[in-house]
């Protein structure tokens, strides 16, 4: 099976890109951007496209595209950026591994580029990443989570 996803790892985290792709594979076919930085850098990104001055853990950018059959064409499905900051961080305050956070926030931003969206919806994106948790065999301390 081919790779899906592009990542641009600008920190020394270590990144289990088997375990994303697995993950990314059970959803979409198609191509994904994965920057992994630090939070100086996310905190650029929030200010300018969410107008929010702090850092955050992951931001999602869906590519906006006039096609409704977009596999067809193969276009890729956007641009996830986590802060390697975040990851450390979080997983040693939830006390699980940086891999189980990254994987975590990597579905994350991967539902929210499927269209999902926590801040609007009833509780469906919360219900998908309790699933993907669990098909993944991911620590359900994840799952419980007041972000």
């Amino acid at each position: 099976m081919k790779s899906i996803i592009d990542l641009d790892n600008q920190t020394s985290l270590n990144v289990d890109i088997d375990a994303l792709e697995a993950i990314a594979q059970s959803l979409t076919n198609r191509e994904i951007e994965l920057i992994i930085t630090d939070n100086e850098s996310i905190r650029e990104l929030n200010r300018e496209y969410r107008e929010k001055n702090n850092p955050t853990d992951v931001l999602s950018f869906p590519l906006e595209t006039p096609f409704t059959e977009q596999s067809v064409f193969d276009i890729p499905l956007g641009t996830i950026v986590i802060s390697a900051d975040f990851v450390k961080e979080k997983a040693k305050t939830y006390g699980h591994t940086e891999q189980d956070e990254l994987k975590l926030l990597f579905i994350h931003g991967l539902l929210h580029l499927l269209g999902y969206d926590h801040e609007t919806d009833d509780g469906e994106m919360r219900q998908k990443e309790r699933e993907i948790i669990e098909q993944f065999g991911l620590p359900s301390s994840l799952i419980i989570r007041n972000d």
